[in-house]
């Protein structure tokens, strides 16, 4: 699974858990939600991304890593609810080798 679960929780499901209550409190759904992912500089990988973000409104932007090895890719998205944004984050946690920020 993504390096977003590497954290202090006990299992994955403890981690959306915890992470489903910081949204709901952090935030004032619904709104536009910045995703962040690293991955290494493959263009397949952003269309991989991409296709979890398929039928959403949202705007990308890449940024290379300065020896290219990496890349960061942003995607400023409209979500209704601390749910959607955990689903979004689960699907693209299949996605082999995408680091979440």
């Amino acid at each position: 699974m993504a390096d977003i679960i590497q954290s202090n929780h006990a299992s994955p499901e403890d981690f959306y858990i915890s992470l489903k209550q910081k949204l709901e409190e952090q935030h004032n759904f619904p709104e536009e939600y910045l995703f962040k992912f690293i991955i290494t500089s493959d263009s397949e990988k952003v269309t991989e991304i991409l296709r979890v973000f398929d039928n959403l409104k949202y705007t990308l932007s890449n940024k290379e890593s300065s020896a290219g090895k990496y890349t960061s890719v942003s995607i400023d998205c409209f979500v209704l609810d601390a749910d959607q944004v955990i689903t979004i984050y689960k699907k693209v946690a299949e996605i082999e080798g995408v680091m979440m920020l």
